[in-house]
């Protein structure tokens, strides 16, 4: 019976912090809600734009095409110009996206 007592008073212990953390008013647990950055649409890998929700393999093909040939999104309501994403599927991935372009290289006899 003793070491029932102390493998449950273990148990307890080891589980406390992940019961607290989700007790707790505002908290989001990492293992509930994985932190994540928000995806370039003007740098984005086809893999990467699957990640976003109603996002599948044409729709971000779709994207890069779009890039390619307009150059990059000026800003995240640009994604509604493509076919397959109205506003419903726009606002889902809104705040996981963003335009920032991509880092320039230095221009040539730059060395700072």
């Amino acid at each position: 019976m003793r070491r029932v007592l102390v493998v449950l008073t273990v148990l307890c212990a080891l589980a406390a912090p992940f019961s607290a953390a989700a007790q707790e008013p505002g908290s989001q647990s990492a293992l509930a809600r994985p932190a994540v950055s928000a995806v370039n649409l003007n740098t984005a890998t086809a893999q990467q734009l699957e990640t976003l929700p109603g996002i599948g393999p044409r729709t971000a093909q779709r994207i890069i095409e779009y890039r390619e040939k307009n150059g990059p999104f000026k800003k995240v309501e640009d994604l509604m110009n493509i076919q397959g994403i109205g506003e419903k599927n726009f606002l889902r991935v809104k705040g996981l996206v963003s335009v920032t372009p991509a880092k320039a290289d230095k221009p040539a006899g730059s060395d700072r």
